[in-house]
């Protein structure tokens, strides 16, 4: 029987290498690498059969891509969070990436530490963007979400309470750790996402991180 505590991790690029290094970064971070996939289509009944806690997902693969492999993940029942993987000159895929529900975006040369601690973020229902990518996310998401003026006025319907928790959200804090914080139950944090979610007609985590940079919250 699996430990309840460790995170299990799917895999998934089409370099052997590139999943061997890590596979031994996770591994020193604790957690259990479920599963290695080189391709989408590997990856989507992998995520099905294995159900891992967290996805590590390269964008650029033969065959299906990583972000259709994440908007097909996405739509399974109780589906895990998808860290993609991109490179510095990746905007189309960073873009469809983020259109098909990606919970974060990591370098692939990224140190280990900070895909040890990318990996456990979004695991805890947290988002994460790497400050090396955080400019061409905020530029894909600009020309999707229209003006700064219209986030503006989204934002101001939020309550007080809601933009803290925007704020930690924006932080890359777990809903514990916004608890935590707030002192709040995990509970009362989770229907002030919901609520704020639906105040801004957002989507998930990882918009919320982008719409928090982009109005400039932080």
């Amino acid at each position: 029987m699996p430990d309840p505590h460790v995170i299990r991790v799917l895999v998934v690029d089409d370099q052997q290498l590139v999943r061997a290094g890590l596979r031994a970064v996770l591994a020193e971070g604790a957690m259990e690498v479920v599963g290695e996939c080189a391709d989408g289509a590997e990856a989507v009944e992998a995520a099905r059969r294995l159900r891992p806690d967290v996805v590590l997902m390269d964008v650029r693969m033969r065959g299906m891509d990583g972000p259709e492999a994440t908007r097909r993940i996405r739509e399974q029942p109780g589906a895990p969070p998808v860290l993609a993987l991109t490179t510095y000159d990746d905007d189309d895929t960073l873009e469809a990436s983020l259109t098909a529900g990606a919970a974060g975006f990591l370098l692939k040369d990224a140190p280990g530490e900070e895909i040890i601690r990318a990996t456990r973020s979004v695991a805890a229902g947290a988002g994460w963007v790497d400050p090396s990518v955080a400019e061409r996310v905020l530029r894909v998401y600009r020309g999707r979400a229209g003006t700064r003026r219209d986030g503006a006025a989204l934002l101001a319907q939020l309550t007080a309470r809601q933009l803290d928790v925007l704020k930690l959200i924006a932080q890359g804090l777990s809903n514990e750790e916004i608890a935590g914080a707030l002192f709040l139950s995990e509970a009362t944090v989770k229907t002030h996402i919901n609520h704020l979610l639906s105040k801004l007609e957002l989507r998930d985590r990882a918009r919320a991180i982008v719409f928090a940079y982009q109005q400039g919250v932080l």
